[in-house]
């Protein structure tokens, strides 16, 4: 016997391609705290376009690709990839696709008492607009978070709701300022950490980080400051420590040899380094598996 097919909430537009949706129950209790009702995403067609005076859930949106133009109440933004923003009841929207780079699109519809709590808590409270920095940060657990409602088990509400809250977390993680995020200190700061991400094995030192980048080293921090969550060196420690973890895992495996392979000259540096990223030291590490 075939599986009766769940109609699309009038809500949804039928300006799409194609679409990935999944629903939950459309109608929660209303003690229900926070509960996802629906998700997925959309590849806009270019002459997408959705306008309501208010939503009667609660909405998450994230373009992964395509430009267009969105306003929430009175105030206008551009769509780009990386670009969040959220609505729920008493927000008007106004969603339109640019015609030759058509939006790609997710979403995730909730509801409960606690929904407004929750987003602002991801410093995202209705009617927000913000950047997230990579512009692909967010999208695996969207994807995820998709298969997840597909499924259909009994699960499916818990594990959904579960993945919300790491959308939140990440959210508060990978945000960037709006304001100045098209401006040359900003992809100035992209190019930094970009750079960081792939060199990190061979830079051993702020200065030399900088000197690579074309930047001083207290510009390099003021960057970091500003759009970033954490200090240059601590980024660059970190991604360090990741690998000498894996690395320490192996048979065999020597703390001088991996702390020479990582460019530190002093194993004792070394092991108060990686103890300050993981509390234990190297030693404990490899004893712990």
């Amino acid at each position: 016997m075939k599986k009766p097919i769940t109609p699309s909430p009038d809500f949804f537009s039928a300006q799409v391609s194609s679409a990935r949706r999944f629903y939950l129950n459309l109608q929660p209790p209303r003690s229900t705290r926070l509960a996802v009702v629906c998700g997925g995403v959309e590849h806009c067609t270019p002459a997408y376009e959705i306008q309501r005076d208010t939503f009667q859930f609660y909405s998450l949106e994230y373009v992964a690709r395509g430009e267009g133009r969105l306003k929430l109440g009175r105030r206008s933004y551009e769509l780009k990839p990386g670009t969040v923003f959220t609505y729920g009841p008493g927000v008007r929207q106004h969603i339109q696709s640019h015609p030759q780079k058509p939006l790609v699109k997710y979403f995730v519809d909730f509801a409960g008492t606690q929904s407004n709590q929750w987003l602002q808590h991801c410093r995202l409270p209705p009617g927000k607009v913000s950047q997230i920095f990579p512009p692909g940060e967010i999208q695996p657990l969207f994807d995820e978070l998709i298969r997840s409602g597909q499924r259909g088990t009994r699960r499916t509400p818990e594990l959904c709701g579960q993945l919300l809250g790491c959308l939140g977390i990440k959210l508060l993680e990978s945000r960037a300022p709006l304001k100045g995020t098209s401006s040359p200190a900003f992809a100035t700061y992209q190019a930094c950490r970009q750079l960081i991400h792939e060199q990190f094995h061979r830079l051993r030192t702020l200065a030399q980080t900088a000197q690579e980048c074309h930047v001083d080293s207290a510009y390099l921090c003021r960057l970091f400051r500003r759009y970033d969550h954490q200090s240059p060196y601590l980024l660059l420690t970190r991604l360090k420590m990741n690998v000498a973890a894996e690395q320490l895992q192996q048979p065999g495996a020597l703390v001088k040899n991996v702390a020479a392979d990582l460019g530190f000259a002093n194993p004792f540096h070394f092991s108060r380094v990686f103890k300050s990223v993981f509390s234990v030291s190297p030693e404990t590490f490899r004893r712990l598996r």
